[in-house]
Protein backbone atom coordinates (compact mmCIF):
# COMPACT_ATOMS: atom_id res chain seq x y z
CA UNK A 1 0.00 0.00 0.00
CA UNK A 2 2.82 2.40 0.89
CA UNK A 3 4.59 1.67 -2.39
CA UNK A 4 1.36 2.27 -4.28
CA UNK A 5 0.90 5.66 -2.61
CA UNK A 6 4.53 6.55 -3.34
CA UNK A 7 4.05 5.56 -6.98
CA UNK A 8 0.96 7.77 -7.27
CA UNK A 9 2.81 10.67 -5.64
CA UNK A 10 5.74 10.32 -8.04
CA UNK A 11 3.39 10.23 -11.01
CA UNK A 12 1.57 13.33 -9.78
CA UNK A 13 4.88 15.12 -9.26
CA UNK A 14 6.00 14.28 -12.79
CA UNK A 15 2.75 15.63 -14.25
CA UNK A 16 3.06 18.89 -12.33
CA UNK A 17 6.72 19.31 -13.26
CA UNK A 18 5.78 19.31 -16.93
CA UNK A 19 3.01 21.90 -16.66
CA UNK A 20 4.15 24.36 -13.96
CA UNK A 21 5.25 27.89 -14.93
CA UNK A 22 3.83 27.53 -18.42
CA UNK A 23 0.84 28.72 -20.38
CA UNK A 24 -1.41 26.13 -21.97
CA UNK A 25 -3.83 26.71 -24.81
CA UNK A 26 -6.84 24.44 -24.63
CA UNK A 27 -10.07 23.58 -22.87
CA UNK A 28 -9.40 24.23 -19.19
CA UNK A 29 -11.91 21.63 -17.99
CA UNK A 30 -10.17 18.92 -20.00
CA UNK A 31 -6.77 20.26 -18.91
CA UNK A 32 -7.65 20.18 -15.20
CA UNK A 33 -9.11 16.67 -15.55
CA UNK A 34 -5.56 15.46 -16.28
CA UNK A 35 -4.08 17.21 -13.26
CA UNK A 36 -3.56 15.36 -9.95
CA UNK A 37 -6.22 15.81 -7.30
CA UNK A 38 -5.58 18.38 -4.56
CA UNK A 39 -2.40 19.81 -6.06
CA UNK A 40 -3.15 23.57 -6.25
CA UNK A 41 -2.76 26.02 -3.37
CA UNK A 42 -4.66 28.98 -4.84
CA UNK A 43 -7.00 29.47 -7.79
CA UNK A 44 -7.53 33.08 -8.82
CA UNK A 45 -9.68 33.71 -11.86
CA UNK A 46 -12.48 35.77 -13.36
CA UNK A 47 -14.86 33.78 -15.56
CA UNK A 48 -16.88 35.09 -18.50
CA UNK A 49 -20.38 35.67 -17.18
CA UNK A 50 -23.73 36.65 -18.68
CA UNK A 51 -22.13 37.31 -22.09
CA UNK A 52 -21.08 40.80 -20.98
CA UNK A 53 -17.94 40.61 -23.12
CA UNK A 54 -17.15 39.06 -26.48
CA UNK A 55 -14.60 36.29 -25.93
CA UNK A 56 -14.41 35.39 -29.62
CA UNK A 57 -17.38 33.07 -29.28
CA UNK A 58 -15.85 31.02 -26.47
CA UNK A 59 -17.91 30.02 -23.47
CA UNK A 60 -17.62 27.51 -20.68
CA UNK A 61 -19.65 24.92 -18.78
CA UNK A 62 -19.72 26.42 -15.29
CA UNK A 63 -20.70 23.31 -13.35
CA UNK A 64 -18.05 21.11 -14.98
CA UNK A 65 -15.52 23.89 -14.39
CA UNK A 66 -16.50 24.16 -10.72
CA UNK A 67 -16.29 20.38 -10.26
CA UNK A 68 -12.73 20.27 -11.58
CA UNK A 69 -11.73 23.31 -9.53
CA UNK A 70 -13.03 21.55 -6.42
CA UNK A 71 -11.05 18.43 -7.27
CA UNK A 72 -7.67 20.07 -7.93
CA UNK A 73 -7.65 22.55 -5.03
CA UNK A 74 -5.81 21.32 -1.95
CA UNK A 75 -7.38 20.89 1.46
CA UNK A 76 -6.93 24.31 3.00
CA UNK A 77 -6.59 25.84 -0.45
CA UNK A 78 -8.45 28.97 -1.51
CA UNK A 79 -10.41 29.91 -4.64
CA UNK A 80 -10.86 33.58 -5.52
CA UNK A 81 -13.78 33.89 -7.96
CA UNK A 82 -14.10 37.43 -9.37
CA UNK A 83 -17.53 37.82 -10.94
CA UNK A 84 -20.40 40.24 -11.49
CA UNK A 85 -23.93 40.26 -12.84
CA UNK A 86 -25.63 41.46 -15.99
CA UNK A 87 -28.34 44.07 -15.55
CA UNK A 88 -31.06 43.51 -18.14
CA UNK A 89 -33.89 46.05 -18.20
CA UNK A 90 -33.29 46.87 -14.57
CA UNK A 91 -33.12 43.24 -13.43
CA UNK A 92 -29.87 41.73 -12.13
CA UNK A 93 -29.14 38.18 -13.23
CA UNK A 94 -27.64 37.17 -9.83
CA UNK A 95 -25.39 34.76 -11.73
CA UNK A 96 -22.69 35.49 -9.16
CA UNK A 97 -24.73 34.14 -6.25
CA UNK A 98 -26.05 31.19 -8.23
CA UNK A 99 -22.44 30.19 -8.91
CA UNK A 100 -21.49 30.79 -5.28
CA UNK A 101 -24.28 28.52 -4.06
CA UNK A 102 -23.14 25.79 -6.44
CA UNK A 103 -19.56 25.99 -5.15
CA UNK A 104 -20.94 25.74 -1.63
CA UNK A 105 -23.01 22.68 -2.59
CA UNK A 106 -19.80 20.92 -3.63
CA UNK A 107 -18.52 21.20 -0.06
CA UNK A 108 -16.52 24.43 -0.23
CA UNK A 109 -16.77 27.04 2.50
CA UNK A 110 -17.94 30.49 1.48
CA UNK A 111 -15.10 31.96 3.51
CA UNK A 112 -15.76 35.59 2.52
CA UNK A 113 -17.62 37.75 0.02
CA UNK A 114 -15.34 40.63 -0.87
CA UNK A 115 -15.99 43.69 -3.01
CA UNK A 116 -13.80 44.86 -5.89
CA UNK A 117 -14.67 48.55 -6.16
CA UNK A 118 -13.74 50.38 -9.35
CA UNK A 119 -12.53 53.91 -8.70
CA UNK A 120 -13.13 55.27 -12.17
CA UNK A 121 -15.96 53.34 -13.77
CA UNK A 122 -17.58 55.35 -16.62
CA UNK A 123 -20.82 53.41 -16.93
CA UNK A 124 -23.84 55.43 -15.75
CA UNK A 125 -27.42 54.20 -15.18
CA UNK A 126 -30.36 56.50 -15.80
CA UNK A 127 -32.55 55.33 -12.92
CA UNK A 128 -30.09 53.86 -10.40
CA UNK A 129 -26.70 54.58 -8.86
CA UNK A 130 -23.61 53.85 -10.95
CA UNK A 131 -22.60 50.21 -10.71
CA UNK A 132 -18.96 50.30 -9.65
CA UNK A 133 -18.11 46.91 -8.20
CA UNK A 134 -17.77 43.19 -8.72
CA UNK A 135 -17.81 40.39 -6.18
CA UNK A 136 -14.70 38.51 -5.12
CA UNK A 137 -15.99 35.27 -3.63
CA UNK A 138 -13.44 33.56 -1.39
CA UNK A 139 -14.03 29.80 -1.20
CA UNK A 140 -11.91 27.39 0.79
CA UNK A 141 -11.69 23.63 1.05
CA UNK A 142 -11.94 23.49 4.82
CA UNK A 143 -10.26 26.24 6.79
CA UNK A 144 -7.70 28.24 4.76
CA UNK A 145 -4.20 27.02 5.50
CA UNK A 146 -2.73 30.43 4.66
CA UNK A 147 -3.83 33.93 5.53
CA UNK A 148 -1.30 36.75 5.38
CA UNK A 149 -3.49 39.75 6.23
CA UNK A 150 -2.78 42.99 4.43
CA UNK A 151 -2.57 45.98 6.76
CA UNK A 152 -3.47 49.66 6.52
CA UNK A 153 -2.84 52.62 8.87
CA UNK A 154 -5.50 53.40 11.44
CA UNK A 155 -7.12 56.84 11.44
CA UNK A 156 -5.74 57.49 14.92
CA UNK A 157 -3.61 55.72 17.52
CA UNK A 158 -2.57 56.01 21.12
CA UNK A 159 -4.49 55.69 24.40
CA UNK A 160 -8.14 56.71 24.72
CA UNK A 161 -11.40 55.55 26.27
CA UNK A 162 -12.70 52.67 24.19
CA UNK A 163 -16.24 51.27 24.11
CA UNK A 164 -16.48 47.67 25.29
CA UNK A 165 -18.99 45.11 24.07
CA UNK A 166 -22.46 45.71 25.42
CA UNK A 167 -23.80 43.38 28.09
CA UNK A 168 -27.42 42.37 28.52
CA UNK A 169 -28.18 45.75 30.12
CA UNK A 170 -27.43 47.45 26.78
CA UNK A 171 -25.19 50.07 28.36
CA UNK A 172 -22.05 51.23 26.56
CA UNK A 173 -19.14 51.08 28.96
CA UNK A 174 -15.72 52.56 28.24
CA UNK A 175 -12.29 51.49 29.41
CA UNK A 176 -8.85 52.95 28.80
CA UNK A 177 -7.18 51.17 25.90
CA UNK A 178 -4.57 51.59 23.20
CA UNK A 179 -5.35 51.91 19.52
CA UNK A 180 -2.87 50.25 17.17
CA UNK A 181 -1.11 52.18 14.43
CA UNK A 182 -2.34 49.73 11.80
CA UNK A 183 -5.18 47.30 11.27
CA UNK A 184 -6.16 44.51 8.91
CA UNK A 185 -7.80 45.88 5.77
CA UNK A 186 -11.54 45.58 5.28
CA UNK A 187 -12.96 43.25 2.64
CA UNK A 188 -13.75 46.12 0.25
CA UNK A 189 -10.77 46.76 -2.05
CA UNK A 190 -10.68 49.71 -4.46
CA UNK A 191 -8.64 49.88 -7.65
CA UNK A 192 -8.36 52.19 -10.62
CA UNK A 193 -9.13 50.46 -13.90
CA UNK A 194 -7.94 50.96 -17.45
CA UNK A 195 -4.47 51.73 -18.80
CA UNK A 196 -2.24 52.87 -15.96
CA UNK A 197 -4.75 51.57 -13.41
CA UNK A 198 -5.20 47.89 -14.21
CA UNK A 199 -1.75 47.67 -15.81
CA UNK A 200 0.74 49.63 -17.89
CA UNK A 201 1.00 46.71 -20.34
CA UNK A 202 -0.79 48.08 -23.42
CA UNK A 203 -0.91 44.66 -25.02
CA UNK A 204 -3.10 43.38 -22.17
CA UNK A 205 -6.01 45.45 -23.48
CA UNK A 206 -6.28 43.26 -26.55
CA UNK A 207 -8.27 41.18 -24.06
CA UNK A 208 -11.77 42.60 -23.39
CA UNK A 209 -11.74 42.27 -19.58
CA UNK A 210 -8.47 42.98 -17.77
CA UNK A 211 -8.59 43.06 -13.99
CA UNK A 212 -6.03 45.09 -12.00
CA UNK A 213 -2.60 43.67 -11.34
CA UNK A 214 -2.81 44.99 -7.79
CA UNK A 215 -6.00 42.99 -7.22
CA UNK A 216 -4.18 39.81 -8.24
CA UNK A 217 -1.13 40.78 -6.18
CA UNK A 218 -3.16 41.43 -3.04
CA UNK A 219 -4.97 38.09 -3.22
CA UNK A 220 -1.81 36.14 -3.99
CA UNK A 221 -0.06 37.71 -1.01
CA UNK A 222 -3.07 37.07 1.22
CA UNK A 223 -3.84 33.42 0.43
CA UNK A 224 -0.53 31.87 -0.61
CA UNK A 225 3.15 31.67 0.30
CA UNK A 226 6.29 31.69 -1.82
CA UNK A 227 6.67 28.62 -4.06
CA UNK A 228 2.97 27.75 -3.71
CA UNK A 229 1.14 26.81 -6.89
CA UNK A 230 -1.34 29.35 -8.31
CA UNK A 231 -3.73 28.32 -11.09
CA UNK A 232 -5.79 30.51 -13.38
CA UNK A 233 -7.94 28.18 -15.54
CA UNK A 234 -9.22 31.12 -17.63
CA UNK A 235 -6.06 33.19 -17.64
CA UNK A 236 -7.03 35.64 -20.39
CA UNK A 237 -4.28 38.25 -20.66
CA UNK A 238 -2.19 36.54 -17.97
CA UNK A 239 -2.54 38.98 -15.06
CA UNK A 240 -2.78 36.31 -12.35
CA UNK A 241 0.20 34.41 -13.75
CA UNK A 242 2.33 37.52 -14.13
CA UNK A 243 1.79 38.58 -10.53
CA UNK A 244 2.28 35.03 -9.23
CA UNK A 245 5.60 34.86 -11.05
CA UNK A 246 6.77 38.24 -9.73
CA UNK A 247 5.80 37.22 -6.19
CA UNK A 248 7.86 34.01 -6.41
CA UNK A 249 4.93 31.63 -6.73
CA UNK A 250 4.63 28.85 -9.26
CA UNK A 251 1.80 29.25 -11.75
CA UNK A 252 -0.26 27.47 -14.36
CA UNK A 253 -2.19 29.50 -16.92
CA UNK A 254 -4.81 27.94 -19.20
CA UNK A 255 -6.98 29.57 -21.84
CA UNK A 256 -8.89 28.28 -24.85
CA UNK A 257 -7.81 31.26 -26.96
CA UNK A 258 -4.42 31.05 -28.66
CA UNK A 259 -4.45 34.84 -29.08
CA UNK A 260 -4.85 35.40 -25.34
CA UNK A 261 -2.12 32.89 -24.55
CA UNK A 262 0.25 34.80 -26.84
CA UNK A 263 -0.62 38.02 -25.00
CA UNK A 264 0.12 36.34 -21.68
CA UNK A 265 3.46 35.00 -22.87
CA UNK A 266 4.52 38.38 -24.19
CA UNK A 267 3.64 40.10 -20.90
CA UNK A 268 5.87 37.73 -18.95
CA UNK A 269 8.70 37.38 -21.45
CA UNK A 270 10.56 40.51 -20.30
CA UNK A 271 10.52 39.34 -16.69
CA UNK A 272 11.62 35.86 -17.66
CA UNK A 273 14.65 37.35 -19.42
CA UNK A 274 15.35 39.52 -16.38
CA UNK A 275 15.48 36.49 -14.12
CA UNK A 276 17.38 34.35 -16.61
CA UNK A 277 14.51 31.94 -17.12
CA UNK A 278 12.39 30.87 -20.05
CA UNK A 279 8.62 30.84 -20.19
CA UNK A 280 7.53 27.90 -22.33
CA UNK A 281 4.33 27.48 -24.28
Amino acid sequence: MIRYIQKIALKAGAILKNIINKFHCGNSIEFMSKMPSECVDLILTSPPYDNLRDYQGYNFDFEKMANEIFRVIKKGGVIVWVVGDKINKGNRSLTSFKQALYFQSLGLNAHDIMIYAKKNTPFMRSNAYTNAYEYMFIFSKGSPKTFNPLKEPTARSGFEMLTTNKKSDGINKKVLGQLNTEKTKTNIWSYAVGLGGSTTDKIAFKHPAVFPENLAKDHILSWSNELDLVLDPMCGSGTTCKMAYLLNRNFIGVDVSKEYIEISKERLSKYANLFGEVINA
